[in-house]
Formats: structure tokens, C-alpha cells, sequence
């Protein structure tokens, strides 16, 4: 079995709609944690995968249809840098 692989998921919310959005992401089985942030978009999720090749149908099937979600950006990550 391939090693889990962090994603990176920014978010665009409906105004008023954070808080609600993140509770709904939180849901997603391969959810790791989400923070609200400033900028372009309202939140920055953190998912675990175990197949790359389905973080297209995870995103359009289990996010995208939550409500109030107006647009999301995508980030594969590679390698992961840890202090020692």
C-alpha cells in the first residue's frame, strides 16, 4: 500500500458561510484539518490520500457539493520536510 499523501485544498466560501463549510469538510473521511485564512480564498484544508490518481473525484464528489462553496483550489504535495 502507497503512503498517504498530504492535499492541499484552498477554499471559497459564500460570505457568512466559513464556519459551516469547514464543518461540512470535516466530514470527509480523508479530512485532516482546515484554518480559516486571509486572502483569495476562506480556508486551506489538509487531506490524506492514498491514491492521487482519485483526489479529482474526491474533490468534485465529496466537496464541491457542499452548499455555499464557490470556487476551490487544488494542490498535490511530494515530499514532506520535518525539523529533526
Amino acid at each position: 500500500m502507497a503512503p498517504m499523501r498530504a492535499v492541499f485544498v484552498f477554499v471559497k466560501t459564500e460570505l457568512g458561510h466559513v464556519t459551516d463549510v469547514a464543518n461540512r469538510i470535516a466530514e470527509v473521511e480523508s479530512f485532516s484539518e482546515a484554518f480559516s485564512i486571509s486572502g483569495e480564498y476562506d480556508l486551506l484544508v489538509k487531506l490524506y490520500i492514498d491514491d492521487v490518481d482519485n483526489i479529482g473525484r474526491l474533490v468534485e464528489k465529496q466537496i464541491h457539493p457542499i452548499p455555499h462553496i464557490r470556487e476551490t483550489h487544488t494542490i498535490l504535495t511530494f515530499e514532506a520536510f520535518q525539523n529533526r
